[in-house]
């Protein structure tokens, strides 16, 4: 999943005047002007996240939401994606915590928008607009979570699917395949990407414990393997060694696994469809579901199926 770059750059109080609020004791100007509490014992059942990388601070788990939501998903997507995006978020977090009511910021992985970046990305006029609807989508589903016979879920979600999401393996039996029809017109579903010989050989020679591969090597040897029941690609074979599916993603800088590779006037080309790994919720098929009037909760039952949703 792309939850794996840290990032934790805290939007500015002065901004934000409505988030500090008197409920908020014994805080601290923290990180880019937030309010936040000097560490010390949580308030019995109240999560939060403890700031551990610059400062011994916390913030409220609801609060530190809409920095991630805010770079997970479009703010100009519909409020009831936005909301089903930060179920998906708040799941995610308090399945880490794993019962406990606070987490160190440095385990979560999770990318975050501060107010600099939200205001490069939204424009300085939309600024405060945008973050006001982020803000609502948390509130508005505050404490809900996903769960699947009372286990917080894995909330797998890409930007857009190659038109069917994936199915889940035995450990994610709540990831089915949904046709995504209209992921066929989201911005760059489509990516097509050529390279000499010479340099398709050198990218897929990068790939850790594999043997090289020389240019005069490749032609007539591609072959797709193996694809998964949504068309994402399992496995491949180039000479006589295998890789993965996302070995080769990974090691040309495809958009997704759902590709095709073909020789094209002496080079090779790849033929790419969709964005990220296709599991789970599809952020651009979501945002059309929301349009067409369906509420968050139709959407994350949509893509995870047979799970509840629990306010904690």
């Amino acid at each position: 999943m792309n939850w794996k770059k840290g990032c934790a750059i805290m939007a500015t109080a002065c901004c934000f005047p409505y988030i500090i609020t008197l409920g908020w004791t014994g805080n601290v100007a923290g990180r880019d002007g937030y309010l936040m509490e000097e560490y010390g014992k949580a308030e019995s059942g109240r999560r939060r996240i403890i700031l551990d990388r610059e400062q011994e601070s916390a913030m409220d788990v609801e609060q530190y939401l809409a920095g991630v939501v805010a770079r997970q998903m479009p703010a100009s997507y519909e409020l009831e994606a936005l909301k089903a995006q930060a179920v998906i978020a708040r799941t995610y977090i308090h399945g880490l915590m794993e019962g406990d009511t606070e987490i160190p910021e440095s385990a979560l992985n999770m990318d975050y928008f501060g107010q600099a970046q939200m205001e490069q990305l939204w424009g300085t006029k939309n600024f405060m607009k945008l973050y006001e609807k982020v803000e609502q989508a948390i509130s508005e589903t505050k404490g809900v979570v996903m769960k699947y016979e009372g286990t917080y879920i894995d909330p797998w979600f890409s930007q857009c699917s190659g038109g069917i999401t994936r199915p889940g393996d035995e450990s994610h039996p709540y990831l089915a395949s949904v046709e995504c029809p209209e992921d066929l017109e989201a911005e760059n579903y489509l990516q097509i990407k050529e390279w000499t010989r010479e340099e398709f050989a050198k990218r897929i020679s990068s790939i850790p414990d594999k043997e090289p591969i020389l240019a005069d090597q490749i032609k007539g040897t591609i072959q797709i393997g193996e694809r998964d029941e949504a068309g994402y690609v399992k496995l491949v074979q180039i000479g006589n060694q295998q890789y993965t599916g996302e070995e080769i993603q990974y090691a040309l800088e495809l958009n997704s696994s759902f590709y095709r590779l073909e020789d094209y006037e002496g080079n090779i080309r790849a033929v790419v469809k969709g964005i990220g790994h296709g599991y789970g919720l599809s952020q651009y098929e979501a945002n059309e579901k929301a349009l067409e009037g369906w509420g968050y909760e139709e959407i994350l039952m949509h893509f995870y199926q047979n799970i509840t949703l629990v306010s904690e």
